[in-house]
């Protein structure tokens, strides 16, 4: 694909299909074209965010074409790259049809006010719930429950063992009822499982809540990878995907700060102040929960209902969102938004071993920073520090953060790189996991808190990876089963660190941090190790691809039964 630089100047007779389809002559073209022109005179259109994060590129003249080169403008290729008969926004497919700058670029913003914005708000609800543990820790809450350290650990262990087994069977039902249905049913049972901790009474309460907390929870990151999928063009959807992830850095600010808050009513009406906390989180990812129902939309052309009969977008937004996204990826025009992966189509996607190297990456590239993180608050009370400058000395690491998975995210679309990025958080980590193994125990809680604050402040690679994933798996079965797949590792990753510190170990855990350095000098041969695989996949194809004449490479795209990854005309992004 041409990137968008490859554009010329819009003239009305350029224009058609669609926009004759749609009953506009070339002079009422041309006079939506002077009114964007007069429109630019005044008050120039709000540009979305992700433009930030986009590869340099020349100015554009608004009413340039927007469209981007595909498939869909060679006629002996496009008829290979139909949608699907059941694909649900086929009414609006128009291989012909143009847009400018003009119109597209106040339409993704749109596009993140109403699909990004909700999912980063959903995403908070989630992290809400599932990380409150940490902050109830800092209330004595394994003493009034008479657990100890390992219980802990288990009872994360099972968390993240039932959120890994309900990955995939949460993401084949969204796939056949729709995420817009089952994301917001997921939402409300596990608010209800997470208020319902209030009544905790015992390591058995305590071990089922985990339980029931990770069965709900399991599919939702997955089910929101594919949602978004369908709304974003590829190059777009690690930013979403970036800005998704910054909402739990923005968790990890906030929940201290109304930790702080909450934990301070232990003893109103005798309950302690963790129950307090648990309750009204709770009632307030609830609330968001309910909210869900009446916020998503099944897909581009599907916003009308009883209580929004105007939708969010015009017939003209429909054509221009569809038809950009099939430009990118005609893939994306193979399934129904509510069609189910059968079986066959479950195992094909599972024995795609090209996505495998990114499957790695996800189990191995958090384990290094996991137990730190997930110990903070006990560290920070181990140091010296109290229950609330605890809670309160966690925010710093989660603000640059932010800072640094945003870069890291810029600079991988800017120079259009995935595994190098992934190394990169690697090295960042490794001194400070060094440093943590063989400092002193004579030095300073300050100095202590300054090593753990620079590690947990890595940039996060795990957006970059999903958005990595979803671009290598070419069709919306594989990218279903993907999306479940690679968070299968990465839980599978938090199964394994949840058992690296262990008490016999604390409170500095050195033999701990000696294996987290061994792990993460281990990630940096292994992104690179990604990296050359890749390389060598595409080399294979080219090779094989260009060894075909024209004639040789259309018969093949008329007669093929490759799917996917699996195709010769697919090459992989590393």
């Amino acid at each position: 694909m041409a990137d968008s630089k490859d554009t010329v100047v819009i003239r009305p007779e350029s224009l058609s299909g669609s926009e004759k389809k749609h009953g506009e002559d070339p002079a009422a073209i041309k006079e939506r074209i002077l009114m964007h022109q007069e429109l630019q005179k005044t008050e120039p259109p709000v540009l979305p965010i992700m433009t930030l994060f986009r590869r340099k590129q020349p100015q554009h003249n608004l009413d340039e074409i927007a469209t981007q080169p595909s498939v869909f403008d060679d006629p002996e290729k496009a008829k290979h790259f139909q949608p699907t008969e059941k694909y649900e926004n086929l009414h609006r497919f128009d291989p012909s049809a143009r847009w400018t700058w003009a119109e597209e670029l106040p339409l993704i913003n749109k596009l993140d006010w109403k699909i990004t914005l909700w999912a980063c708000i959903a995403f908070f609800a989630l992290d809400l719930d599932r990380g409150n543990l940490s902050q109830a820790n800092t209330d004595n809450f394994l003493e009034d429950l008479n657990l100890s350290t390992n219980d802990y650990n288990l009872g994360n262990v099972i968390f993240k063992l039932a959120f890994l087994c309900a990955e995939l069977p949460s993401q084949l039902v969204s796939k056949k009822v729709g995420p817009d249905r089952w994301i917001p049913t997921i939402m409300v049972l596990w608010s209800i499982v997470a208020a319902s901790q209030f009544w905790l009474n015992s390591r058995e309460t305590f071990l089922a809540c985990r339980v029931l907390l990770g069965l709900l929870q399991g599919g939702f990151i997955p089910d929101i990878v594919l949602y978004l999928s369908y709304f974003f063009k590829a190059s777009e959807l690690p930013f979403r995907l970036a800005l998704f992830w910054t909402t739990l850095k923005v968790v990890d600010i906030i929940a201290p700060i109304l930790a702080f808050g909450l934990l301070r009513l232990r003893g109103l009406h005798g309950y302690e102040g963790w129950r307090w906390l648990f309750l009204i989180e709770g009632l307030f990812t609830l609330s968001i929960g309910v909210w869900s129902w009446f916020m998503m939309a099944p897909s581009p052309t599907q916003t009308k209902t009883w209580y929004r009969p105007k939708g969010w977008f015009s017939e003209r937004e429909e054509v221009i969102m569809v038809n950009r996204i099939l430009r990118d990826d005609p893939s994306k025009g193979d399934m129904h938004n509510r069609q189910a992966v059968d079986l066959k189509g479950l195992w094909k996607s599972l024995c795609d071993y090209d996505l495998w190297p990114i499957y790695i990456a996800g189990l191995v590239f958090g384990i290094p920073v996991g137990p730190p993180d997930q110990y903070l608050t006990l560290t920070l009370r181990d140091l010296g520090f109290d229950t609330f400058n605890s809670n309160l000395l966690s925010i710093p690491s989660q603000v640059l953060g932010i800072v640094t998975m945003l870069t890291l995210t810029y600079l991988s679309e800017m120079w259009d790189e995935r595994s190098l990025m992934g190394m990169l958080a690697q090295i960042w980590i490794l001194p400070n996991i060094i440093a943590l193994a063989v400092i002193p125990s004579n030095t300073s809680e300050w100095a202590r808190y300054a090593i753990v604050i620079i590690l947990l402040s890595y940039p996060y690679s795990h957006a970059i990876q999903v958005g990595w994933c979803s671009r290598n798996s070419n069709t919306v079965r594989t990218r279903t089963v993907s999306a479940a797949a690679y968070n299968m590792f990465v839980q599978v990753s938090g199964i394994a660190y949840s058992n690296i510190y262990r008490a016999d170990d604390k409170p500095e855990y050195r033999r701990g941090n000696m294996q987290l350095v061994a792990v993460c000098a281990a990630n940096i041969v292994i992104y690179i190790l990604i990296k050359a695989y890749y390389i060598y996949r595409n080399k294979q194809r080219d090779r094989d691809w260009n060894a075909m004449t024209r004639e040789e490479q259309m018969h093949y795209l008329e007669t093929t039964t490759d799917q996917g990854s699996k195709r010769k005309d697919f090459r992989f992004a590393h």
